[in-house]
């Protein structure tokens, strides 16, 4: 049996553009006299709908759009992923839903049985899971069909109570087709791999697993698809951040023809949980990713330029680079806005570096409308001291300059604040925590340096100094942010056990660090909640990202 395999970019709720990328793969698959086409997880709509699935109309595109689909199903089988309305008295309007389409019908639909409701993922607020379970029949072949999470549930996930292929196994299907849309970070490809390891090394199965790729606002979806064999040999593998289309040859043995690219015994047996940060983890994939992120966000959202505030400093170099690769130098501003404390390196510096790029920049020092505030302010300020106050004036002065570029010229604000900063508040509301979009949010800043190191790993594009100067929001004379914030390597290491690894304030201390740093750092992440409330969408590239997938309360209080 030949089995093409769809990975498809698509725009959520776009669907009549999803329908003819879905036929246009269809036929291409027919001119290579393919027998089956698997598409990724709710590919009609796109994937993550939300509450776009609580709107009738919505879903009467879909099923419009399936009779569409349909008709091209003439000589091969098609599968996709579409909501369909449950027609039971009882449970959710929704089901997560494959259609088997085949002879330009509806062959059968299989529902999802496994709704994830963690991190990301909230599908149990829209559907409802499977209450029975089939196999599809085809070319003599029995075809067991799951669609993403329903893989990740091998009969012991405590989350869930039916396991779908342990439904289905006694039926003894022929191979297993996955629908997918599972989100990208730097550690779920080599949970991928495992996972699906476990599957096939389980039932003796060949799968065929399609994943989504793109960038859906924050979640970007790598592509990565896969195939093994029923020996749980590694036989293809689609394009990463890519769209892409591939054929594989079923035999009738469980094995595909030709070469096995990883053999069962080099993919772990395990998921990857690292138990500390690691900086230079899979920092490939989180630069392609944060491209998609940024090249998407625009593109879906029919915007095509960008500004950005340039320091001099390693958060907006490493931005700006990010920029002018998703969307052409051409497309990107630069804005660089000296005060009295910033150093005359940070201003060539942050030159050199669009001089590099080939980007468009203008200087406009912020001196004299600093100056002017606190003339206005005076008699207000009296003659207290210098404080935070001032410094946080400079920051919006700049956020107002930047922001009113972007609206004369129609540019959208990417924002250069970094996880560390984020987690502990280390940035000014409406100064340079605005933006329409955060592009290094959900990196820390031992990741920041480690990317940059990516970037001049052939060549020097962001000026070296840029990356070995200390760290600085030069806001007040010789001001360090290591005035304000521990070291780096440590804080970050104690960010990563309580956001990612969601460990307890004793288990952190127990791991060595200093019970009064661990402290003072935990409540700086609590006590700013608020703020990163009012923060833009961040491209998510970790386990646990601020944003969607973190939901605290910005008035609790957590005690250490």
């Amino acid at each position: 049996m030949k089995i093409f395999l769809a990975q498809q970019n698509y725009h959520i709720g776009n669907i009549e553009a999803n329908t003819k990328k879905i036929i246009d793969a269809i036929e291409n698959a027919k001119s290579q006299n393919g027998d089956l086409i698997l598409f990724s997880e709710l590919s009609v709509c796109g994937y993550a709908p939300k509450d776009f699935l609580y709107f009738n109309n919505f879903i009467n595109q879909c099923e419009k759009a399936i009779e569409k689909i349909k008709i091209h199903a003439d000589g091969i089988a098609v599968v996709i992923g579409a909501p369909q309305r449950n027609t039971k008295i009882k449970g959710k309007d929704l089901y997560n839903a494959a259609y088997f389409l085949e002879d330009k019908k509806v062959k059968q639909v299989i529902q999802k049985t496994c709704l994830p409701t963690y991190d990301v993922f909230d599908e149990d607020r829209y559907f409802e899971p499977a209450s029975d379970w089939n196999i599809v029949e085809y070319k003599n072949k029995k075809i067991a069909i799951t669609i993403c999470e329903d893989i990740w549930n091998l009969g012991n996930n405590p989350l869930y109570t039916n396991c779908p292929m342990d439904m289905l196994i006694n039926d003894k299907p022929d191979l297993i087709l996955n629908l997918s849309a599972s989100p990208f970070d730097y550690t779920h490809n080599e949970d991928r791999h495992a996972i699906i390891k476990a599957n096939v090394l389980k039932y003796k199965i060949p799968m065929f697993y399609c994943g989504s790729v793109g960038s859906q606002t924050e979640i970007v979806f790598d592509g990565n698809s896969l195939v093994f064999d029923k020996d749980a040999n590694l036989c293809g593998k689609l394009a990463s951040f890519k769209e892409d289309l591939q054929s594989f040859i079923l035999k009738d043995d469980g094995l595909i023809d030709g070469q096995i690219i990883q053999s069962a015994n080099h993919i772990p047996n395990e998921e990857l949980s690292p138990a500390t940060l690691q900086p230079t983890l899979n920092i490939a994939q989180i630069y392609d990713a944060l491209i998609l992120g940024i090249k998407d966000y625009f593109a879906k959202m029919g915007f095509t330029k960008a500004i950005l505030g340039s320091s001099g400093g390693i958060d907006s170099a490493l931005t700006l680079v990010l920029a002018c690769d998703a969307l052409g130098a051409e497309n990107v501003k630069a804005i660089l806005m000296p005060s009295q404390y910033s150093t005359g390196h940070s201003v060539a510096d942050a030159e050199q570096l669009s001089k590099n790029l080939k980007n468009d920049y203008n200087i406009i020092p912020i001196k004299n409308i600093y100056e002017s505030f606190l003339q206005e302010l005076k008699p207000l300020f009296s003659n207290l001291p210098f404080s935070i106050a001032e410094e946080n004036i400079q920051s919006r002065t700049r956020g107002n300059l930047l922001m009113a570029i972007a609206n004369k010229f129609g540019y959208i604000l990417l924002n250069t604040s970094n996880k560390s900063e984020l987690a502990t508040g280390y940035g000014t509301l409406y100064g340079d925590m605005a933006g329409g979009l955060g592009v290094l949010g959900d990196c820390y800043k031992v990741q920041i340096y480690e990317l940059a190191k990516y970037i001049n790993r052939n060549e020097e594009i962001i000026p070296n100094n840029i990356i070995t100067k200390p760290p600085s929001a030069e806001l007040r004379p010789g001001q360090k942010d290591s005035d304000s914030l521990p070291d780096y390597d440590v804080l970050d290491k104690i960010l990563y056990q309580y956001i990612e690894l969601q460990k307890d304030p004793q288990i952190i201390k127990a791991q060595g660090f200093d019970a009064a740093l661990v402290d003072r750092t935990l409540k700086m992440v609590n006590t700013n909640e608020y703020k990163r409330n009012q923060f833009c969408p961040i491209i998510r590239i970790s386990p646990k990202a601020f944003g969607v997938g973190r939901r605290m309360p910005i008035v609790g209080k957590y005690l250490n």
